[in-house]
């Protein structure tokens, strides 16, 4: 039986002028055309050759010896060549660009840009991708904890954090005490791994480690305050909705950068105000 979306190794059934038609076995009802531009050199009846079949824009079953950048049942980056009526078309190397319908989507896509997406077959039986991740990602990667890794934000929960697709294979979240600035699906971050959990999930970091993250914080809270030339105008018993807002930071964390720098001598606080000494 021949399949979508998928490589295969077929027999060459018949030849014409367009090109050839290829079938599991000689006498199958059930042939693919691979258009003869694309057809090698001395390949003759009887032949086989390794194609990947999908549909055509009259979604007929067409075969092709090209790479597509997704395959069936894979997770791959593709970028958004338009956006329709009924959801984004997808570049995924190949002549007809692939379909993620808007019920798949788990947020705005914009055209020209990379989405992590999913390969699976509609019940039309016609490859299209989807960016519902969760039930497709791996839990069984060699990581250690506080290991640097590269991860894709496929998704965000305002209760939990943001869902995370470490090399893009594995299943990651930065809790949502760890987000102290906007993100968006589509973002590729620097990540550090907080924990490894017992599923093999991987709980992740936005920041460096503690002692390192307190060091560029303080810098970065010192500087802030110089831009208000030299006196910033609430301290560190003001609400974290301030905090997060003027600095990026959590509570907890200001008040660790703003603690280093009183031992540092470099600031003092006032009753409203932290001054550069």
């Amino acid at each position: 039986m021949i399949e979508i979306g998928k490589w295969q190794t077929l027999q060459v059934v018949r030849s014409k002028d367009f090109g050839i038609y290829l079938a599991e076995h000689a006498g199958d009802k059930d042939a693919v055309l691979l258009p003869r531009k694309q057809v090698p050199e001395g390949l003759k009846a009887g032949g086989q050759i390794e194609v990947f079949v999908y549909l055509d824009s009259s979604d007929r079953p067409i075969a092709t010896v090209n790479r597509p950048l997704i395959t069936l049942g894979k997770v791959a980056r593709l970028k958004v060549a338009s956006v329709g009526n009924i959801g984004a078309f997808m570049d995924w190397g190949l002549e007809k660009d692939i379909l993620l319908p808007f019920k798949e989507m788990v947020g705005k896509v914009r055209e020209g840009r990379e989405y992590l997406v999913y390969m699976y077959m509609d019940k039309s039986n016609r490859p299209c991708v989807s960016m519902r991740l969760y039930e497709h990602l791996q839990n069984d990667g060699t990581f250690e904890k506080g290991e640097t890794i590269e991860g894709y934000v496929y998704q965000i929960n305002d209760r939990l954090g943001a869902f995370v697709a470490v090399m893009d294979k594995y299943q990651g979240l930065i809790p949502k005490q760890e987000i102290h600035k906007k993100l968006n699906v589509g973002d590729t971050l620097t990540l550090r791994i907080t924990e490894i959990r017992e599923d093999g999930k991987l709980n992740l970091s936005m920041g460096l480690p503690a002692y390192q993250q307190m060091e560029e914080d303080s810098e970065m809270v010192y500087e802030a305050i110089l831009s208000y030339d030299g006196v910033l105008p609430f301290t560190d018993k003001a609400s974290p909705e301030i905090i997060e807002r003027e600095m990026g930071l959590s509570k907890n964390a200001f008040k660790r950068a703003v603690g280093r720098l009183l031992k540092e001598g470099r600031v003092e606080i006032k009753e409203s105000s932290i001054v550069v000494k």
